[in-house]
């Protein structure tokens, strides 16, 4: 601790120590009394001591995960020859957008389905022509009307259903089928390459698409803190990738089961991941807190002064009165310190220059 400056001769500047008043002014032997100068004075920070709930943390280690509400698995509903691929792995696409073309015989049965409609509905628009042609002359009857309108009906019922399947499947002259991307997203896994050939009972989906604007960290919680972790809880996620970013939220889902290879049991938090900085299958950190029903005093952390395998604490009375305190930790949870023993509530503690004074007056 007397190593935080070469010396005391810098701190000497910022302190005045003044004789006491005697009679006899040239009375060298006048105790001296430590007072703080205005400039010191001016930089140095005080809390309060305060009596606070104990704040609870753990600390447990999981991945980020994508939010499984928000993947999509897409599946090709033909088989055939990829003909072309134009989304990679990691790519983010838009709704709608062709992910990958596909050349089938399938395609091509639909495709006589289509003409084979068409045909129909023209041959029955022509016979209901010639039908009412014939009812105006008197030559047939009625019912011969009603029943030509019905098979240009039927025709077009089916014509509309071909067609509507060539929307939904994006299927294109020439046998081609296009896959479409369902929703807008990220390529989080591709199983599919140029020329590769699927079976008509292909039943692997070819492109997995995910929304990454919220993610999951999913926690493993060993077997013995498993009583302590509840829905609710706050949590706070730092990744590898960035350290120094802390991403907040709460636990939304306890999972329980314990799994068999991490014999650890998983808890759910989601998190807002707007800039996507955050990827799936990232390493994560997350501490859990929460409010207890015990209270202790507590101060600041940086108050704290570590030397000679004990803590102290330098309480602010005046600038003539400040004063060294040995004090018991109970915990100590982040920038938090909850004291066991040695302060007072509504004492002020430095929190700022503490160091300069410990030297100054313990030296």
């Amino acid at each position: 601790m007397k190593n935080y400056l070469p010396g005391v001769i810098g701190l000497a500047l910022f302190f005045i120590l003044s004789g006491c008043n005697s009679s006899n002014q040239g009375d060298t032997d006048a105790p001296t009394k430590f007072v703080l100068s205005d400039t010191m004075l001016s930089t140095t920070t005080t809390a309060p001591v305060r009596m606070e709930s104990v704040r609870k943390e753990l600390n447990l280690f999981g991945k980020i995960t994508v939010d499984q509400n928000k993947l999509i698995e897409v599946f090709p509903v033909v088989g055939g020859s990829v003909v072309r691929v134009f989304a990679e792995f990691g790519d983010y696409v838009q709704k709608g957008q062709v992910l990958a073309t596909i050349r089938s015989n399938e395609v091509a049965g639909y495709e006589k389905e289509l003409q084979d409609a068409e045909n129909t509905l023209l041959v029955g628009k022509n016979k209901l022509k010639v039908t009412q042609e014939l009812f105006e002359g008197k030559l047939n009857t009625e019912r011969d009307v009603i029943e030509a309108k019905s098979e240009v009906q039927r025709a077009e019922s089916g014509l509309k259903r071909i067609q509507q399947t060539f929307s939904i499947y994006g299927l294109k002259p020439g046998s081609l089928y296009e896959v479409k991307a369902p929703i807008s997203g990220f390529i989080i896994e591709k199983k599919i390459n140029q020329d590769m050939q699927l079976r008509s009972d292909h039943t692997d989906n070819i492109f997995d698409i995910a929304t990454i604007d919220d993610v999951w960290a999913l926690a493993n919680v060993t077997e013995s803190i498993i009583g302590e972790v509840k829905v609710g809880m706050d949590a706070f996620v730092t990744t590898v990738s960035y350290p120094d970013k802390i991403y907040t939220g709460k636990i939304d889902k306890i999972f329980n089961i314990i799994d068999p290879e991490t014999k650890a049991m998983k808890v759910r938090i989601k998190l807002q991941n707007k800039d996507y900085l955050l990827k799936p299958e990232m390493r994560a950190s997350i501490k859990l807190s929460s409010m207890g029903e015990q209270q202790k005093l507590a101060i600041p952390s940086k108050a704290l002064i570590f030397d000679k395998s004990r803590n102290y604490v330098m309480i602010y009375k005046g600038k003539t009165n400040i004063e060294t305190r040995q004090v018991e930790i109970y915990s100590q949870v982040g920038d938090v310190t909850y004291i066991e023993s040695g302060l007072d509530e509504g004492e002020l503690v430095i929190t700022h220059n503490q160091l300069f004074l410990y030297d100054a007056l313990n030296d």
